[in-house]
């Protein structure tokens, strides 16, 4: 998503630019925007219209949070563009020891990315500015400054919604109105790419709530499923059919896939032999790959569903494919809440802690495509054509 906006002259703010970004997490409270490929230009020009396009540039409507826009070279014309959109709770910034975690955070993303300013919008209903929440801003003032990094712009608004009131916190006589987020071009333009905006954050933890009525059923049949797996695996192993059988278990994966965009749930037996089959590290090295194609949005559905009716390390195992997915896609809050499950499922899951990891260390998303690619490689090596990487 690229932005062009306009501040006021007393802050000399620069006309800017977002695109493509990294995300960042920190805390266990951060995320980015979701934007990662480049659509066309969308303009704005008064910070009304930059708060009002924070919940598209997040996916979701943040609440008693500050969000940070990372301002660095390289736009059009001169230019600057925003690299990423970060959000932070405001209460866990103010937590004992939180405060030099989060301005270190801000400070080697900032050095890394070689960033020239940045823009500060907090977000909180509560009224009147509290003591530690001032001690934050200054803080942040100060270790920014100290790298040469100036805050551009610093906003403070009660709730992100048509018509809420917004203060300049560099000059409390100045403010305006927020615009309708929904009516914001950004939303628009998101809405079009086919990205959606979610009214808060506990609405995508929502989306991986564990079903216990179908996780009792699943649970019920994994057994079963993983004698059959075993049984029919030494089977093709006894008669030198091994990479046949793993193409047919590769194959039924993949039509569990193309049929859940049907909209139909996947049966309790068809979970807990999909949990049982990504059991296997080949196998599930290839549903990485999946995240990399054209049948990505109906991976991350199953994966969705078999996260939210398995445990432990099943659940770890699924909620780790969706993150990725989403992670390639651009999609930061959801990327590392699906991440954060996986790792509270199974602490000891590989893939989640590195994935986590690199979503924390704001790990561009085009440098986690070689997993993906390997899974293309080994679905190839199979006999299995995954079809065009399309991102």
């Amino acid at each position: 998503m690229l932005i062009g906006m306009t501040t006021p002259a007393s802050h000399s703010s620069p006309r800017l630019l977002r695109r493509s970004g990294p995300f960042t997490r920190a805390l266990g409270c951060s995320e980015a925007s979701p934007a990662y490929s480049a659509p066309p230009t969308v303009r704005v020009d008064e910070p009304g219209d930059l708060i009002a396009a924070i919940p598209a540039l997040l996916g979701f409507t943040p609440e008693r949070s500050l969000v940070l826009a990372m301002l660095c070279p390289g736009g059009h014309r001169g230019a600057e563009v925003i690299e990423a959109v970060m959000r932070f709770d405001l209460d866990s910034l103010v937590e004992p020891g939180a405060l030099e975690q989060f301005t270190d955070c801000v400070v080697s993303i900032c050095v890394r990315e070689q960033a020239v300013g940045v823009l500060a919008v907090q977000v909180d209903d509560r009224a009147g500015p509290s003591l530690a929440i001032t001690r934050l801003r200054v803080a942040l003032l100060d270790a920014l400054a100290g790298q040469g990094v100036p805050i551009r712009g610093a906003w403070t608004v009660g709730s992100i919604s048509a018509g809420a009131r917004y203060r300049d916190l560099f000059d409390p006589g100045a403010g305006g109105v927020v615009p309708d987020p929904s009516s914001s071009l950004v939303a628009v333009s998101q809405v079009l790419d086919g990205r959606p905006i979610r009214q808060s954050r506990a609405d995508l933890i929502a989306l991986l709530a564990p079903d216990e009525l179908r996780r009792a059923g699943v649970q019920r049949l994994l057994c079963g499923a993983a004698r059959s797996y075993h049984r029919d695996v030494a089977a093709a192993r006894r008669i030198g059919r091994d990479a046949e059988q793993q193409r047919q278990m590769l194959e039924w994966i993949l039509w569990q896939i193309a049929d859940v965009e049907s909209g139909e749930p996947r049966t309790n037996a068809d979970l807990a032999r999909i949990a049982v089959l990504v059991r296997d590290q080949p196998i599930r090295d290839v549903m990485y790959g999946i995240a990399l194609g054209e049948h990505a949005e109906a991976a991350e559905l199953l994966w969705t569903q078999l996260a939210r009716a398995t445990v432990d390390r099943d659940r770890a195992e699924a909620a780790s494919l969706l993150g990725y997915s989403a992670y390639v896609r651009g999609d930061g809050p959801f990327a590392g809440i699906a991440l954060g499950l996986a790792v509270e499922a199974d602490g000891d899951h590989t893939m989640s802690v590195l994935l986590e990891t690199s979503l924390q260390a704001g790990l561009r998303p085009d440098r986690l495509h070689k997993l993906g690619e390997c899974g293309h490689q080994l679905a190839t090596d199979l006999g299995i054509d995954l079809g065009p990487i399309t991102r």
